[in-house]
Parts: C-alpha cells; sequence; structure tokens
C-alpha cells in the first residue's frame, strides 16, 4: 500500500507498511500510481504520450530496486505482533493527577466545564495524591521511567499540593529505583517566579495555554467577568520560555471555527519568540457555534499547507521553530508497539480525579460509565481495562485503508466514544486533518533534505 501527493514542489511517495518515503520526479511518479493495476506494456502505453521510452524504462529499473528492497509496496506484517503485544500483562507508566476541578478561567471549548468535569469543584488532598503516586509506583511493574502529569481545571490553583507531591515522589525515587518524570499543564493566571524557579528545577515539560494573537485568545478564554487574559498571561509565559532555554515546553492553543486562519496564530507566538508551538483543532459538537464542520475542512487544510510552506522559508532563513503537529520522525519515531496501539489510555495510562477516583484518561473524566476503579483499591472494573487493551489501529476499521494510521496511531479514543459511542470507530474531521498534518510534516523532512543536499 502506497500513498502519493504533491506538496510545495515535491512528488512524495509513502510506502504505508514499511515507513519508507520517496521523494521522485514526474515519471516514477506516474509510473507507481499506475503500477500494482497494470502491466509495464499497459503503463508504458499509457504515458507513451507523456514521457520517453528510454525515461519509462529507467524508473521502472528505480522501482523495481525498490520493491526488491523493501522499501515500496511492501506487506503489514504487524497484525499478529500486536495481538501478541497487547497479551502481556498491563503495567501503569503515566498518571494525569487532576490536581484541581476548578478553574480561574472560562473558556468556551472547555472539555472540563470550567473545571468541574460533570461534578463538583474540588481540590485534590495531598493525601490522595501521594496515595495515587504510591499506586503509580506498585503498578508500574520493571518499568524505572515514570511519568506525571498535573493537570486541572487550573493545577496552580492547589499550587503547595503541586509541590509537597514533588517532594514525595522524589523521596520515593530513592526508595523503590523509580524515576518520576513530572510535567504541568497550566493557563498562567497565577504564575509567577517562584513557580517558574519551582517548574525549571522539577519539571521535565510544561505546557501553556494560549490560543495565539490576543483578540483569538480574549473571545475563548477570558476571564468569568468576561474580560480576556492574554495581556496578564503573554510577558508570563515569555518569560518562562526563556528560563527554559526555549526547550522542555510547549505553547499550547486550540483553533476553532473562528479563527479557521490559524496559521496567523502560530506564527504570532513564533513572532514573539517562542520556539515550542502547538496549536489544535477544537473537538466539539457540530452544534456548538465554534466547532469545526466538516465544509471547513478544505479551507483548513489550506492553512496547514501555508503554514508548512512559511516553516520551510523560516527554516532557510534561520528562524525555526517546531510545530508539534509538524514533528515527525522518519528514521526513529516511536515504537512499533505504540504506532500500533495508541497513547495507552485505560491501560498504561490513568487519570486520578481530586477524590482519588481512576479512568482512562482525562477526557473520560466525569463519565461514570468509564470509572475503572480508584487510588487505593486499584483498577476493579478490568472489563474497561481489557477493552482499551484491545483498541488499536486492526480494531478500526476506518484505519485499515488509512495511509497516516501508523502516525496517528489509530486517534483519540475519547473522540471516537464522544462522537461515535464506541472507543474502536474514529472522529472523522479529526481524521482528515490529522492526513494533511502527516502530508505536511513529510513535505518539511523534504524540504530539510534537499537543502542538506544542496549545501
Amino acid at each position: 500500500m502506497v500513498h502519493q501527493y504533491k506538496n510545495n514542489g515535491y512528488n512524495i511517495v509513502m510506502d504505508i507498511n514499511s515507513g519508507a518515503i520517496h521523494v521522485v520526479d514526474d515519471v516514477v511518479y506516474d509510473i507507481i500510481a499506475l503500477y500494482e493495476d497494470h502491466d509495464r506494456a499497459s503503463i508504458m502505453d499509457i504515458l507513451s504520450s507523456k514521457y520517453p521510452v528510454e525515461d519509462m524504462e529507467e524508473a521502472f529499473e528505480e522501482i523495481e530496486t525498490l520493491i526488491k528492497e523493501e522499501s515500496l509496496f511492501t506487506e503489514d506484517i504487524y497484525k499478529d505482533y500486536i495481538i501478541d503485544f497487547k497479551k502481556r500483562k498491563t503495567v501503569v507508566k503515566a498518571l494525569c493527577l487532576h490536581i484541581a476541578h476548578d478553574c480561574n478561567l472560562a473558556c468556551q471549548y472547555c472539555f472540563a466545564e470550567e473545571g468541574e468535569y460533570h461534578g463538583r469543584r474540588a481540590f485534590m488532598s495531598y493525601e490522595v495524591g501521594r496515595q495515587a503516586l504510591d499506586f503509580l509506583i506498585a503498578n508500574s511493574g520493571n518499568r524505572r521511567n515514570l511519568e506525571v502529569d498535573f493537570f486541572g481545571g487550573e493545577p496552580l490553583m492547589n499550587w503547595d499540593v503541586v509541590k509537597r507531591l514533588v517532594t514525595y515522589g522524589r523521596e520515593q525515587e530513592k526508595i523503590h529505583d523509580k524515576n518520576f518524570r513530572f510535567t504541568l499543564t497550566t493557563n498562567g493566571v497565577l504564575l509567577n517566579d517562584e513557580i517558574m524557579e519551582f517548574c525549571n528545577k522539577e519539571m521535565a515539560n510544561v505546557v501553556l495555554s494560549v490560543d495565539g494573537r490576543r483578540e483569538v485568545h480574549d473571545r475563548m478564554r477570558p476571564f468569568r467577568n468576561g474580560s480576556g487574559s492574554y495581556d496578564l498571561i503573554m510577558p508570563k509565559f515569555e518569560k518562562f520560555a526563556e528560563s527554559r532555554n526555549q526547550t522542555n515546553y510547549y505553547v499550547r492553543g486550540t483553533f476553532t471555527h473562528y479563527n479557521k486562519d490559524f496559521a496567523a496564530d502560530v506564527l504570532s507566538l513564533a513572532d514573539r519568540g517562542f520556539k515550542q508551538i502547538s496549536v489544535e483543532p477544537v473537538v466539539a459538537p457540530s452544534s456548538e457555534p465554534y466547532a469545526i464542520q466538516e465544509e471547513d475542512i478544505p479551507e483548513l487544510c489550506a492553512e496547514y499547507d501555508k503554514l508548512a510552506k512559511e516553516m520551510v522559508k523560516r527554516n532557510r532563513e534561520g528562524r525555526h521553530f517546531n510545530f508539534f503537529h509538524f514533528m515527525i520522525d522518519l528514521e526513529g519515531g516511536p515504537c512499533v508497539a505504540k504506532r500500533l496501539s495508541g497513547c495507552g489510555s485505560g491501560t498504561e495510562y490513568l487519570a486520578v480525579t481530586p477524590w482519588g477516583d481512576l479512568y482512562p484518561c482525562h477526557q473520560f473524566v466525569g463519565q461514570e460509565e468509564f470509572l475503572m476503579g480508584n487510588v487505593w483499591d486499584g483498577v476493579v472494573k478490568t472489563d474497561i481495562r481489557d477493552e482499551f487493551k484491545l483498541c488499536n489501529i486492526y480494531a478500526k476499521e476506518k484505519c485499515s485503508q488509512c495511509f497516516a494510521r501508523f502516525y496517528c496511531s489509530g486517534g483519540c479514543a475519547a473522540n471516537s466514544w464522544n462522537f461515535h459511542h464506541s472507543i474502536t470507530d474514529a472522529y472523522d474531521i479529526g481524521c482528515e486533518l490529522m492526513r494533511k498534518r502527516v502530508e505536511c510534516a513529510i513535505m518539511i523532512k523534504a524540504a530539510e533534505a534537499d537543502e542538506e543536499g544542496e549545501e
């Protein structure tokens, strides 16, 4: 199975199963498009008015060499592998600690209902958080590196507990031969120098929530009195990013139906000096006025192309920045199991509420049918865990013919559930945008290789 497309002057051929990427000339590109359904003589006849015979003969030799090298038209050898992989004993390696089910902003698109998550406002106590870390250690098996994200609502509203839990985690590292990788997601309202200093010492990564341009951000991320938050948080975020040497953080935004020209938001963040940027499509029911609609997809795909071209231009000018959804590793990247099975929600990764309940991930919190247990008793509803354990690209019909399946790993289970009431379906708008992002990311890699070849 191959996928072919043209982008920014490059003819790109992806061999889906091997992961090989080929940038080819026009004659090779056109022959590959016909190769599986026509014999050699037929192809040469079809293209005879377009290319000289000797060019086509050379192209066929090149294609046949790639096939022999198993980098073109390869077979899928992973289905049995993932079935065996999923049979292994499950260990938990990451927790999302809902340190605060409360927030000091009133973001319009917030899936957490301003931090309430279909329930009540609450802060996680130190005792619950400590038990969560104990649960993680006890259920991590031989895995040494463990991840804990302090999440909300707004976790800085419960900052003292965050600090105490980090201290406790560091103590437990020595006792149990574990290594905690702590991360924090914040809207920045309560950010100050003391918090930045602590995070720079203890947090492996921080996510800073901002939507881009001032007018876009303030429309969707206001305070509860309706006033904007942009002018308060941006100087703090700029200082924070610089204090971390422009690494190990992301400014993370959301674009909606209201700002389909989201490339301008990405570039506005880059122009303010941020080097690590993520601006993602909102996921919301079509009934919401800010929701992305199916008819928006062509415009949004064109915007991704626009952004990718501008990034190529800026890279050549020495003004490089990373855009999360265009970051792709064509040589290494995630291991095969990760590519096939996804984020590990419900199995390796769990969310913990302020009162200690366990859910498959932060987006399922508050949906009682997905309550798996708690940090004292552990996972008691193992049927939920087993259902997520079987969730992989081969369990999803929509993935079977999708060229991006080894890059997105089947998409988000929560989005699938919310739109189709099944974790083995897929959120269709998200799929379309993911495919375009993969194409753009590979084009950027082609441009980088082109640049290196010219040097």
